[in-house]
Order: C-alpha cells, then structure tokens, then sequence
C-alpha cells in the first residue's frame, strides 16, 4: 500500500466529492484521518477508499 501524501496535505474522495477538498491530520497504518470542508472529520481505510491528492490554496 503507498500512501503518496502526508499530514497538511489536501485530498478528495472521489465517491464523495460533495464532502469537498479535505486536510490530512494524521495517517495510522491504513488509516488517514481527514477533515473534510463539508463533512467534517472522518478516518479513512484507505485499503477500501481511494483518496486523491490535489492542489489547494485557501
């Protein structure tokens, strides 16, 4: 499994874009912990959800 971002960085779920762009706090083995702009915080088994790295400014 490679994980190619790291905590700070921007991700989108792709199966839930309506959650909007997220910032990586923490990643655990599989697990990534991204809060979300529309969603909140959530812990992603990123073994089962592929997350997208993207450019974010605010």
């Amino acid at each position: 499994m490679l994980i190619d971002f790291e905590p700070g960085d921007y991700v989108t779920n792709p199966a839930n874009k309506d959650w909007g762009v997220g910032q990586v706090q923490s990643i655990i083995g599989s697990k990534v912990t991204v809060n979300f702009e529309n969603y909140g915080k959530r812990v992603i088994n990123i073994e089962n959800v592929i997350l997208e790295k993207v450019n974010y400014e605010n």
